[in-house]
C-alpha cells in the first residue's frame, strides 16, 4: 500500500530525530557497576529532594516523641473528644444548671453524648490520682465493683463536692462548675464495670449495682398518649 505524501516526507525526519535520541550516549559519569554488560549511569536524586527527605525523617523523632509518647491529651482521639467536649460545652445552655443530686447523675449516665464532657472533666483533673481509664493510683480503681467512699451512686456527687480521706482527695465545688461536677460523676459511674489496662487492686466493699436508666420523656408522652387511647375506646 502506498502511503500519503506528506507521511513519506515525514519519516526521514522523524527516524532521524529518534537515532539521535537512541543513539546518544549521555556525559553522566558512571557508578562502575555493569550487569550483563550494561553499564549503570551516576545520575544523582536533586538536591532539594535529598534535604526534603531527610528533613521528613529527622522531623518523624519529635513528632513521634510529642503525640505518640504516652502524654496526655495529645493523640488525635484526645485532642477530637476535647474539641467535642469544647463545642458540647455550648450546649449547656440548653440544659441550664443542672441539679446536683442523685437523679441528675443517674440520668446522664445513660446520655454517650453528655458523658463525653464528664470524660474531658475526668481526664484534665482526675488522671494523676485515678489513671487514664480510672484503674487506679494514687486513688483507687473506679472500674471494679469495690467502693471506699461510696454506698450510692449518689455519694459520687457527694466525693466530688467535698472531697475525701482527710483532704487525699480534693473538693472540687470550688473549682468546677455545677454541670461539670454533675457530669463528671456520671462519667466516673459510667467506668464500673470496664477493664483498664492495669487495675489496682479492689478497696473497700462491693455495693448494689447502679439504678436502671430512667424512663425518657418520649416514653413517659407515649405512656400517656396510650392510656388516653384504652381510656377513650373503653368509654366507646
Amino acid at each position: 500500500m502506498n502511503k500519503p505524501a506528506n507521511e513519506a516526507l515525514n519519516e526521514p525526519a522523524l527516524s532521524t530525530a529518534q537515532d539521535e535520541v537512541v543513539g546518544h550516549i549521555p556525559d553522566d559519569p558512571l557508578t562502575g557497576h555493569a550487569y550483563d554488560g550494561i553499564q549503570e549511569f551516576d545520575n544523582p536524586l536533586p538536591g532539594w529532594w535529598k534535604w526534603l527527605f531527610i528533613g521528613s525523617i529527622a522531623f518523624a523523632f519529635p513528632y513521634w516523641a510529642y503525640y505518640h509518647g504516652g502524654a496526655e491529651g495529645r493523640t488525635v482521639e484526645a485532642r477530637y473528644d476535647k474539641a467535642l467536649a469544647a463545642n458540647i460545652r455550648l450546649q449547656f445552655e440548653e440544659i441550664g444548671e443542672l441539679k446536683q443530686d442523685r437523679e441528675t447523675v443517674v440520668k446522664f449516665l445513660y446520655e454517650p453524648s453528655w458523658l463525653r464532657v464528664g470524660q474531658t472533666v475526668f481526664k484534665t483533673n482526675c488522671v494523676s490520682c485515678h489513671g487514664a481509664d480510672g484503674g487506679g493510683l494514687v486513688g483507687p480503681n473506679l472500674t471494679d465493683e469495690e467502693y471506699k467512699n461510696v454506698k450510692d451512686i449518689g455519694d459520687i456527687l457527694t466525693v466530688l463536692q467535698n472531697g475525701a480521706g482527710g483532704g487525699a482527695m480534693p473538693a472540687w465545688k470550688n473549682r468546677l462548675s455545677t454541670n461539670e461536677i454533675v457530669l463528671a460523676a456520671s462519667y466516673v459511674a459510667s467506668l464500673r464495670g470496664t477493664e483498664p489496662a492495669s487495675a489496682k487492686q479492689p478497696e473497700g466493699r462491693k455495693i448494689d449495682p447502679w439504678p436502671a436508666a430512667p424512663p425518657t420523656e418520649q416514653a413517659d408522652a407515649d405512656e400517656t398518649g396510650t392510656g388516653s387511647d384504652d381510656s377513650g375506646d373503653g368509654s366507646t
